[in-house]
């Protein structure tokens, strides 16, 4: 499962980045309300933890632009602000659930276990490129109404080359997507290893992955 945590307060959000971790979770982390908004415009995470004064744009207004946008996460504000009237503001904005600092993380943890197994009702549009088709919030991916089963890495990478086709995504880009620790992948090849085996299981997709060269990686219609 895939979280961001979006916590301008940097002792708190390593300490909240590396419990998250620990607990097997994939975590990107941003320190200003914009970058947040960035994020989730690119990526379908999960569970978002979004504190209420950030730089570039409070997180009430990431969750209005997240619920205006339909995004699928599930979004759990972080905040000191322990007033009803703000706890009242930030479920009507469109927050699921509402943690008062300070808090003690094993709460934290079981309520972004919670939201995980809650239904969403606001769902993300199927990504689809010739006969591929990717459903990015059941994350099942069919070519020509058939499933394909990818790994969790080939799966992150798939949507990821989908909502930004035709243009070109460079490896630094997929390596933060699709790796815990982008570094692990940078320096190797691991990401040209998950394309080739992406390229095997999608021949009848319609599409295919171009490599340019000292860039990154397209997809285009076959």
């Amino acid at each position: 499962m895939r979280v961001l945590v979006a916590e301008d307060d940097p002792g708190l959000r390593d300490v909240i980045v590396l419990g998250l971790l620990e607990s097997g979770y994939q975590v990107d982390a941003v320190d200003r309300g914009d970058d947040a908004i960035d994020q989730l415009t690119w990526y379908d995470y999960d569970v978002a933890i979004i504190d209420w004064r950030m730089p570039g744009a409070e997180g009430i207004d990431v969750v209005a632009w997240a619920r205006r946008h339909e995004r699928p996460t599930a979004l759990l504000m972080l905040t000191a602000r322990d007033a009803p009237a703000d706890r009242i503001r930030g479920l009507d904005t469109g927050a699921d659930d509402y943690l008062v600092k300070p808090f003690d993380f094993g709460e934290l943890l079981a309520r972004v276990r919670a939201l995980q197994r809650r239904p969403r009702g606001v769902g993300g549009p199927v990504l689809e490129q010739g006969r591929l088709a990717l459903d990015p919030v059941t994350h099942l991916v069919t070519v020509a109404g058939e499933p394909v089963g990818l790994t969790q890495t080939e799966y992150l990478i798939l949507e990821l080359l989908l909502r930004r086709a035709p243009a070109i995504v460079d490896r630094k880009a997929i390596a933060e997507h699709a790796w815990a620790d982008e570094t692990d992948p940078l320096g190797s090849n691991a990401i040209d290893v998950q394309m080739s085996r992406l390229r095997a299981k999608l021949p009848r997709a319609g599409v295919r992955i171009v490599t340019v060269r000292g860039t990154g990686y397209r997809l285009e219609p076959a």
